[in-house]
């Protein structure tokens, strides 16, 4: 009994630390996210201030890295949220991984040329430097519009496809809308005339008119003569009084 007491404690404490352990590296990486975030933000606004506060080619590079981070960011945030929806846009996430690499490498060049005290060499490298940022920046830009047209066109065939079901479902919420036709009843003879003949007045059009060629059959049919068999008696005549 002590030795099962002792291995569940032991168990309990393991399972403890464990969540522990767990719930630290989660907050760890909330906090890393938000700093990284909150440093992200920084960069941005000291970019864009030196875009604007810095004439010539020092400021030409702050909108190049300006340019190209916010490009880069929004595509990557545009594939990742439909990867988790559509597996075709796991291989444009793949390639823009490989574009990222390139991305990364020229942002680090840019970040270094900020502080070149050379203007002259500096002038010399910003068309390369643009080349290089329009190719990645056009790249991004392809691959996030072409996320965002497949998403939009699922979006419009779902909508499509709801409507007609909504307007067949209303249709037939409306039933009584559509009047079934009335079957046409055979018409009644027309009245003949006061001085008609017997047989006009009867009508030769009507169901119930008898054929021209069918012969008269009496109202009452006449008696048949039966047979006489030599074995039976003769009738008695009746008496008249």
């Amino acid at each position: 009994m002590i030795t099962v007491i002792a291995l569940l404690f032991l168990l309990f404490v393991l399972l403890g630390a464990y969540a522990t352990v767990k719930v630290v590296g989660a907050a760890k990486r909330g906090v890393d996210r938000t700093i990284d975030q909150a440093r992200r933000t920084v960069e941005d606004h000291a970019l864009r201030a030196k875009s604007f506060a810095q004439p010539g080619p020092t400021g030409e590079i702050a909108q190049l890295r300006l340019r190209l981070r916010t490009s880069m960011r929004a595509t990557q945030e545009a594939l990742r949220a439909g990867a988790a929806e559509d597996e075709s846009l796991k291989e444009s996430l793949g390639l823009f991984e490989r574009l990222s690499a390139h991305g990364y490498e020229l942002d680090r060049d840019l970040k270094r040329l900020e502080s070149e005290p050379d203007r002259a060499t500096l002038a010399e490298r910003l068309p390369g430097l643009r080349e290089r940022t329009e190719r990645i920046t056009k790249s991004a830009d392809s691959l996030r519009w072409a996320a965002r047209d497949r998403a939009g066109r699922f979006a419009q065939d779902d909508l499509d496809s709801l409507s007609a079901q909504i307007d067949v479902e209303a249709g037939a919420l409306r039933h009584w809308t559509t009047a079934d036709p009335t079957p046409e009843s055979t018409p009644w003879p027309e009245a003949p005339a006061a001085g008609a003949p017997a047989e006009d007045r009867t009508g030769s059009g009507s169901p119930w008119s008898r054929p021209a060629d069918e012969p008269t059959r009496p109202a009452i049919t006449p008696p048949v003569r039966r047979p006489a068999y030599p074995w039976q008696k003769k009738p008695r005549p009746e008496s008249t009084t």
